[in-house]
């Protein structure tokens, strides 16, 4: 750890570490989206949320779990959800073994949304983030990611079911 002075103030060390942090928290998200905004008229966010549905098994999920993946409110992602409904890319329905429950569901137009968008993100993220660090530091950006986010959130964070931290070098 590199925090050793004053709780109100950051060291030197620290201060460089948290405004680069800051910054990519800002300019990120912001780059995401505007790709996405361009190519495909959606928001990062709601790119999320299909991608979440593509990747879940029969591409359907609870709400509740799905706002945990998306770390959105219900009413948020409802509202996301709301407007994928109305492009016929994910519909809704209740859970006919618990109608308590609501499920989201991605359509084949919805699947082909998600395979029309991703070829541009994930140029735009190899272009950002794989593109500026070796292996190594992507790796270690990787882990440093899971610690903060362990810090902030006990139950973790999503990761994909090919995630893995063997093999790194």
């Amino acid at each position: 750890m590199i925090n050793d002075e004053s709780a109100d103030a950051f060291n030197s060390d620290e201060l460089e570490v948290w405004s680069a942090v800051a910054t990519l928290l800002e300019w990120l998200p912001a780059a995401l989206d505007a790709q996405m905004q361009g190519d495909s008229g959606i928001s990062h966010f709601e790119f999320g949320i299909l991608f979440a549905l593509s990747e879940a098994e029969g591409k359907s999920l609870r709400m509740s779990e799905l706002a945990g993946y998306a770390n959105s409110t219900l009413s948020r992602l409802s509202r996301a959800v709301a407007r994928l409904e109305r492009k016929l890319w994910v519909r809704r329905a209740a859970d006919p073994s618990d109608g308590r429950i609501t499920i989201a569901t991605l359509t084949d137009s919805g699947q082909g949304a998600v395979s029309a968008a991703a070829p541009g993100h994930v140029a735009l993220v190899r272009r950002l983030v794989f593109d500026s660090l070796t292996r190594t530091q992507a790796h270690q950006l990787c882990d440093s990611s899971r610690r903060i986010t362990a810090a902030i959130r006990a139950d973790g964070d999503w990761r994909s079911g090919e995630s893995t931290s063997e093999g790194r070098d």
